[in-house]
């Protein structure tokens, strides 16, 4: 159903490592580069230990669990779909769940999605010292673009989620500086527990300088434990 141009210049895989302090990836060349996520997990930390200090702990972690899980499996259908990897008869195989939020954006993916480069492969950075893997790198609605296949309880407020721009910003950056490819357009796509779905289009110019701030930090965080 979607073409799927596989780049010669991503076929290769990345061992990480996951700690207290975050994932580390090792590249082909065996530079240890952070995560996008471990980078710029300060952004929402202050809001996140404030939030489970209001709800409580116990309660906290089953809502994260479970946000986790939806997104995981979400994020599993998504692939195998853009892949061409689930037949009529397996899709009914899938949990009522998560086939209900899937078939919330199936048609936006639909409708918009043209020419697949990317899906799951690991990116790196040696310019920007970061490494990760983008869910869906494609065309979409014509403009190559980051695609972010996420889950979200309600609609989200744009100003609370400037890290999922800056963490798609940074995939867009990574696939650039690999293939030579420009990518201007990050696309988030939400589907929604309470109501249908949630699309933002945006373009990474805007979030470029705050994402290296965020590196910088991280960087200047790490030479410090290293003093």
């Amino acid at each position: 159903m979607f073409n799927y141009v596989r780049l010669p210049e991503l076929d290769f895989e990345l061992k990480s490592e996951t700690t207290n302090k975050g994932r580390t990836y090792i590249t082909p060349n065996g530079d240890v580069y952070p995560s996008v996520t471990t980078v710029l997990s300060p952004y929402s930390k202050d809001a996140i230990t404030s939030w489970r200090k209001r709800v409580g702990y116990e309660v906290a972690n089953k809502i994260s669990t479970q946000a986790s899980n939806r997104g995981t499996k979400l994020h599993s259908v998504c692939e195998a779909y853009l892949l061409d990897e689930i037949p009529k008869e397996k899709m009914q195989m899938i949990m009522p769940d998560t086939k209900e939020l899937f078939f919330k954006i199936k048609s936006h993916i639909d409708e918009n999605i043209g020419t697949i480069y990317s899906i799951e492969r690991p990116l790196f950075s040696d310019k920007l010292k970061i490494a990760g893997k983008a869910d869906c790198i494609a065309e979409w609605n014509g403009e190559l673009s980051v695609i972010d296949f996420k889950t979200s309880s309600k609609e989200k407020n744009e100003d609370w989620i400037q890290n999922y721009f800056m963490q798609t910003t940074a995939y867009a950056e990574m696939f650039e500086e690999m293939t030579g490819k420009v990518i201007n357009q990050i696309v988030l796509v939400f589907a929604l527990v309470e109501g249908e779905s949630q699309i933002i289009v945006k373009q990474k110019h805007d979030y470029i300088k705050p994402l290296n701030e965020y590196i910088d930090f991280y960087w200047s965080g790490i030479n410090e434990e290293v003093a």
